[in-house]
């Protein structure tokens, strides 16, 4: 008997334990791909942003330079956010800490908003990883219930009485395997990936803060030696 036809065959229970199976295998796989495009996307953007930023570009231009707020990704989403709250606040607030802190909560939530991006459908990764092997497992065990049913059914016990139900029971945990074994390598991938980037935006604020700092204690400075 092929494998087609041992589905086909198979018992309702089975059948709708391979269609879920099937069905997160796909969304699984649609996932990886658009994750791993995003990814990509969002390693070149970085570096093509930290060239610009440590090229001596003046933070005034550059800022004029960067696109909108719904354009911008990674660590130029989290200069653009702490530069406009950095011009925001210096006219109003006389205090430096002040004006630290403030950008350095509008860096936060800017930083937030890409760990939310970057992560995004991860969470459907792990779920079929972790529950695909257990739904294939229901499907063996109820196919296994078939075959003991057929041979307490059946007035001579033969391999044939219980083939196509053990047959059926293999295909399900086959593909609950199959389901589990890319989710759970591509969510560990993408999740290392996404915390990789997520630290080199979270070391770039901390140095974008560093620099803030320096030019407000310059301004400070200069303003008491006039």
């Amino acid at each position: 008997m092929s494998i087609p036809h041992l589905i086909m065959n198979a018992s309702a229970v089975v059948q709708l334990v391979m269609l879920i199976l099937t069905v997160g295998s796909v969304l699984s796989w649609i996932v990886i791909f658009q994750r791993s495009f995003v990814i990509r996307r969002a390693r070149r953007a970085h570096q093509n942003f930290e060239e610009r930023f440590w090229s001596g570009i003046d933070l005034n231009e550059l800022y004029r330079e960067t696109p909108s707020e719904q354009e911008t990704v990674g660590a130029e989403q989290v200069f653009r956010a702490g530069f406009r709250e950095f011009n925001r606040l210096l006219p109003k607030t006389r205090s430096p800490q002040s004006i630290l802190d403030g950008v350095q909560r509008s860096m936060r939530v800017a930083w937030s908003r890409e760990e939310e991006r970057l992560t995004l459908h991860l969470v459907f990764l792990a779920t079929v990883a972790s529950a695909s092997p257990y739904i294939g497992l229901f499907g063996t065990v109820w196919g296994i219930m078939g075959s003991f049913q057929s041979l307490s059914m059946a007035q001579q016990a033969t391999l044939s009485t219980v083939a196509p139900w053990i047959a059926e029971a293999l295909i399900a945990t086959a593909m609950g395997l199959f389901a589990a074994i890319p989710a759970v390598i591509f969510y560990n991938r993408l999740s290392s990936e996404s915390s990789k980037l997520l630290g080199k935006y979270e070391d770039f604020a901390e140095e974008f803060h560093s620099i803030l700092h320096r030019n407000l204690q310059g301004r400070g400075d200069s303003s008491g030696a006039a």
